[in-house]
């Protein structure tokens, strides 16, 4: 169960509080892949950020019973003071995984960061963060894993190897999902939720969710 309580978040303005959600309810369904669908600065990203616990609503809460990735493919959670190294260590920790050279181990396999791990993230392109960020996610058994534009993250052999191993968790977690993309919404989701204007509504029928989207 994911429950948003009548959350409001806005940004403060020289224009006074710029408001994306405004005393929102709204349940999110379980056992679903779900692509979240909207325009740009529709506030699908400050969704993320608000279910993963990255941010934090003005005013409501979210609740939950399951275990939930912080965004994949954005750097959140990321240190750039740390290395790649005591990074994954700490993530691990805080997510209480029980073997950490185990989880260090698949997350040095599936970065493919070379020598660059024991150096500070800051130094990374703006390719490696994601990477990191990616592989210290999908070495970690959430029940839900938020996926923001994975198409973005690194280059196209590394995109490809992302991709696989968010199909294989999808076949035991599930995905909540935000991208541009149909065809890959279409790959990975089996329903959809359209933000329009502050507002979530839920389609179990994928297809007729990306027509509403596509129609706004």
């Amino acid at each position: 169960m994911i429950f948003i309580d009548n959350i409001t978040k806005y940004y403060p303005s020289n224009l006074g509080n710029q408001y994306i959600f405004k005393n929102l309810t709204f349940e999110i369904p379980t056992g679903h892949n779900i692509g979240i669908l909207g325009a740009n600065g529709a506030g699908k990203s400050t969704l993320f950020r608000l279910l993963a616990g990255s941010e934090y609503p003005n005013s409501g809460s979210i609740q939950t019973d399951l275990s939930l990735s912080w965004p994949v493919a954005l750097s959140t959670g990321i240190h750039p003071k740390m290395t790649g190294r005591e990074n994954t260590r700490f993530i691990g920790k805080i997510n209480g995984v029980a073997d950490l050279n185990a989880y260090e181990e698949r997350v040095i396999a599936f970065a493919g960061l070379g020598k660059k791990y024991d150096l500070p993230v800051g130094s990374y392109s703006s390719g490696m963060k994601p990477r990191l960020a990616f592989a210290c996610s999908v070495a970690i058994d959430f029940d839900v894993y938020l996926i923001d534009e994975v198409t973005s993250v690194g280059d196209a052999k590394f995109r490809r190897k992302a991709k696989q191993a968010l199909l294989e968790r999808s076949e035991r977690a599930n995905v909540i999902m935000v991208s541009h993309e149909m065809d890959e919404i279409r790959q990975f989701c089996d329903s959809a939720i359209v933000l329009h204007d502050g507002r979530l509504t839920f389609f179990n029928d994928l297809e007729l969710g990306i027509e509403k989207y596509e129609a706004l």
